[in-house]
C-alpha cells in the first residue's frame, strides 16, 4: 500500500530513510487500540451523518473482521516495510471492503489517532501494573504477618543503629509500593483524556460528537485545545516518572537482598531458580535477578530522561520526533513489568534466616539510646545522658565487653540512677517492646501498622 501521503510526492523514499521513519517495531503494540478507536470514530461519522450508514456499517464490520484476523494470525500480518501498524490496519481494511475503506479516515488525522491510541494503551498497561504492585504488596504483608518478632539491625549510614524487626523493614517498601500504586491510578485518571477529534492541529469543519466517542472508548473526558491534544506527551512522561520512582524503591530492596545474601550477614537464602553460579568459581551463588532489577533501574531513568529530551524543544503541535515517544514509553513500561514480577517470585522462595539476623545484635550497642532514655526518664537531661553513655560504651570497647552483659554495678560507676529496671530495658528484644510509638517496631505497633496496611490493600487496584 502506498504511504498516506503520497499524493504530492513524485518519488519514493530512500530504503535508508524509509527504515528510519517506520516506527512498526515500536507501535506494533498500539494496534488493538488503534481498531477500537477507529471502530468509535466510523460509528461516530455514520451516527452524524458524515458518511452514509451502509459505509459505517460496512467499515466497522470490516474492522471487526481485522481485528479476528490479527488476533488469529499475530504480527506476522504485517507487513516489515510497513511506515507503522495504523497504515497497516487501514491497508487490511481496504482488503477487505475495498476504496470504501478510505472513508474511515474523514475528519480524523494521525496526530489525534496515534496520540488516542497510546492514550488508550497506557491506561490499559497501567492497571496491569497496578495489578502486579498490589500482588506484590499482598505477599509482603502475608509475610510480615510473621516476622513480627523477627529482630534484625537496623541501620543509619549503613551502620547498626537499633534493632527493628524484619515485618517492619518489609511493611517500609509496602508503603512505598503503596505510593506507587497510588501514583498510577491518579495517572491514569489524567491520561484518560481524548484526543481524537483534535485533528491534524486545528479541529475538524466536520460536526464531530467528540463527547460520544470518548463515553464509548471510556474515557474520563476531552483534550480541551487541540494543538495541546496532537502535541502533549505529559502522559507518557509522568508515567515514566513513576515507573522511576518505583523502580528506585525496587533497586533499594534488591541492594539489600543482595548484601543480606553475603557471607558475612547470612540474612537471607536466595532461592536456586532466581541465582546463577560462576565460570570458574563453583562455590559461587550469585544474586543476579536482584542484581539485573538493580542495574535495569538506568533503563527505567534513560526512558524518563530520553523522552524529556525528544520533547524539551519541540515547538507545537505534532513534530516526528515525538515517534520516539513509543520507544521510551514502552521500555520503561516493560522494564517496571518485568521487575515487580520477578521480585515478588524472588521473595516467595527466600529463606529468611532469623537466627544469623539475631546474631548480628550482639555486642552492636543498638541498644544504647534506651540506656540514655532510661536516665533521661529519671531525670538527667537528654544531652547529659548521652554523654554518660557515650563513655559506657567507650570502656566497653576498651574493655572489650557488650553493653548488655554489664552488672548493675557497673552501669552504676556511670550514674547512680541506674538499677536493676535499666539493665532489663536493654536486652534487644525489650528495645524491640518499647517502641511502641504509632509507626514504631514494636510487636504492638507492627500489629497495628497491618491493620492499617490491610485497609490500604483492600482499597484494591481500581482508581
Amino acid at each position: 500500500m502506498s504511504p498516506l501521503w503520497g499524493g504530492r510526492f513524485e518519488s519514493s523514499l530512500s530504503y535508508e530513510v524509509a527504515k528510519l521513519t517506520s516506527s512498526l517495531e515500536q507501535d506494533l503494540r498500539l494496534w488493538k487500540a488503534d481498531v477500537k478507536g477507529s471502530i468509535a470514530h466510523a460509528r461516530m461519522l455514520g451516527r452524524q451523518g458524515i458518511i452514509h450508514a451502509g459505509d459505517c456499517e460496512q467499515i466497522v464490520n470490516g474492522l471487526i473482521a481485522v481485528r479476528e484476523e490479527i488476533s488469529a494470525t499475530g504480527p506476522s500480518i504485517f507487513s516489515a516495510s510497513a511506515e507503522d501498524v495504523h497504515s497497516e490496519i487501514e491497508r487490511l481494511l481496504r482488503e477487505k471492503i475495498g476504496p470504501v475503506a478510505g472513508k474511515l479516515h474523514t475528519a480524523r488525522s494521525r496526530n489525534d489517532q496515534v496520540a488516542t491510541a497510546c492514550r488508550l494503551t497506557i491506561v490499559e498497561e497501567s492497571r496491569v501494573l497496578r495489578s502486579e504492585i498490589h500482588t506484590l504488596q499482598r505477599w509482603i504483608l502475608q509475610n510480615s504477618e510473621t516476622e513480627k518478632e523477627t529482630i534484625l539491625p537496623g541501620l543509619t549510614h549503613f551502620q547498626h543503629a537499633q534493632p527493628v524487626s524484619l515485618a517492619h523493614h518489609l511493611l517500609a517498601y509496602f508503603w512505598m509500593l503503596d505510593r506507587d500504586r497510588e501514583r498510577l491510578g491518579q495517572f491514569e485518571k489524567r491520561a484518560s483524556l481524548m484526543p481524537l477529534g483534535a485533528a491534524a492541529l486545528a479541529g475538524t469543519s466536520f460536526p464531530l460528537d467528540r463527547e460520544g466517542v470518548s463515553d464509548e472508548l471510556g474515557f474520563e473526558g476531552l483534550c480541551e485545545n487541540s494543538l495541546d491534544a496532537v502535541s502533549d506527551r505529559d502522559f507518557a512522561i509522568e508515567f515514566l516518572s513513576h515507573v522511576s520512582i518505583l523502580m528506585m524503591h525496587l533497586s533499594r530492596l534488591c541492594e539489600e537482598l543482595i548484601i543480606w545474601s553475603a557471607p558475612e550477614h547470612g540474612f537471607v537464602t536466595l532461592d536456586d531458580s532466581v541465582t546463577t553460579g560462576s565460570s570458574i568459581m563453583p562455590q559461587k551463588k550469585n544474586p543476579d535477578l536482584a542484581e539485573l532489577i538493580r542495574g535495569r533501574t538506568g533503563r527505567a531513568f534513560g526512558s524518563l530522561m530520553g523522552l524529556l529530551t525528544v520533547m524539551k524543544g519541540l515547538p507545537l503541535a505534532y513534530n516526528r520526533d515525538m515517534q520516539e515517544d513509543k520507544f521510551h514509553l514502552f521500555q520503561g513500561l516493560d522494564t517496571a513489568l518485568t521487575s515487580v514480577r520477578l521480585m515478588r517470585e524472588m521473595l516467595e522462595t527466600a529463606v529468611w534466616n532469623r537466627e544469623k539476623m539475631r546474631q548480628s545484635l550482639k555486642g552492636d550497642f543498638s541498644n544504647a539510646t534506651d540506656l540514655a532514655d532510661d536516665l533521661a526518664r529519671k531525670g538527667v537531661p537528654f544531652r547529659e545522658a548521652h554523654e554518660i553513655v557515650g563513655k559506657v560504651v567507650l570502656f566497653c570497647l576498651k574493655s572489650g565487653r557488650d553493653l548488655e552483659s554489664l552488672s548493675v554495678g557497673e552501669l552504676r560507676e556511670f550514674h547512680p540512677a541506674i538499677d536493676e529496671g535499666t539493665r532489663r530495658k536493654l536486652s534487644h528484644a525489650a528495645v524491640l517492646e518499647a517502641r511502641s510509638s504509632r509507626g514504631g517496631t514494636s510487636p504492638k505497633a507492627v500489629t497495628f501498622q497491618i491493620v492499617k496496611a490491610r485497609e490500604a490493600l483492600e482499597r484494591g487496584v481500581s482508581p
